[in-house]
């Protein structure tokens, strides 16, 4: 595994900008810490970070985009190691830290650091322990996500597919839970920012919903919205000439039908089977009641415990 690409290109720096020859030191011992990274020496790529946040440190003009540009790279790579060190909450500070920085710079240049922030967005689905904390900050982070969209490139379109397959893994692994509420919220975002990439319901779209509506499936609550879904994405699945997908809408919807209609069934059913089980119990203890009183054995036992008793008075 490897740490994010830098936003800009060192050649390009101003070498008379009194930054530059902090920068280029930092990036320097950044380059010693991406291959520690990479080698799995996890401590000694976190060494090398705070290294070059320390030379970082030194530079004279803060408000500089290519210094904070660099800041919000060494921010991205400490919220990694961390992560990979098993230093959880460590790791989460840096990523709240890491939004405040990228909130600047995309104000400054959109087009450049656009794709950043959907890594980083992708990057708290993998450090954020709370789900509740990640839908949050998913929510919070919407405004600026539909900005990018406004001026589309490459970069944000890759971001964007890395940030939907992160949200659409993390949806698989709740569901596997058994936590269908928060699986399906997970994929209600994987496929909103799928849309604004797309610009249209494509195939990706319609996969993730009819995944989304087998979740919604396994909840007997949830059962009337699955459909209604399922009949609302189906037109999208023949306009695409899916087949496959078709039919497995189309055996979804008539599964959900079928259980519907057979509900009050089995419900009568189960009802049969406790009632005729309590029955059989309830006889069993009876025929063994009847069986004790009647036998001989037990009579005289009961005979000679009378006649001990009678003796005593």
């Amino acid at each position: 595994m490897n740490l994010i690409e830098l936003p800009f290109e060192a050649s390009k720096l101003d070498k008379k900008h009194a930054n530059t020859p902090f920068i280029e030191e930092a990036l320097q011992i950044r380059e010693e810490s991406a291959e520690l990274y990479a080698s799995e020496q996890y401590t000694d790529a976190l060494r090398k970070t705070v290294d070059a946040l320390r030379k970082l440190r030194e530079a004279e003009d803060y408000t500089d985009l290519h210094f904070r540009a660099i800041l919000a790279t060494l921010l991205f790579d400490l919220s990694e190691i961390h992560f990979a060190l098993k230093d959880y909450k460590q790791s989460e500070k840096e990523l709240e830290m890491l939004f405040k920085v990228l909130e600047n710079l995309l104000r400054d240049d959109a087009d450049r650091f656009g794709r950043f922030h959907l890594l980083a967005m992708e990057l708290s689905t993998r450090i954020l322990r709370s789900r509740r904390k990640t839908l949050d900050l998913l929510a919070k982070q919407q405004i600026n996500t539909g900005r990018l969209y406004e001026k589309v490139n490459s970069g944000i379109s890759a971001a964007t597919d890395k940030l939907v397959d992160s949200l659409r893994k993390m949806a698989e692994m709740l569901a596997s839970t058994g936590d269908y509420h928060a699986a399906v919220k997970f994929y209600a975002e994987a496929i909103k920012l799928a849309k604004k990439r797309a610009g249209k319901v494509t195939r990706r779209e319609v996969k993730m919903t009819v995944d989304m509506a087998a979740v919604m499936m396994r909840s007997k609550s949830e059962r009337a919205r699955a459909r209604r879904l399922l009949a609302a994405i189906l037109p999208h699945s023949i306009a695409l000439e899916t087949v496959e997908l078709e039919q497995e809408i189309l055996k979804m919807m008539e599964t959900i039908d079928s259980n519907v209609a057979h509900e009050p069934m089995w419900r009568s059913f189960l009802e049969k089977v406790q009632l005729s089980a309590r029955q059989r119990f309830r006889r069993k203890k009876e025929d063994k009641e009847n069986s004790v009183e009647n036998d001989p054995e037990n009579a005289d036992h009961k005979e000679e415990n009378k006649k001990k008793e009678d003796k005593k008075k």
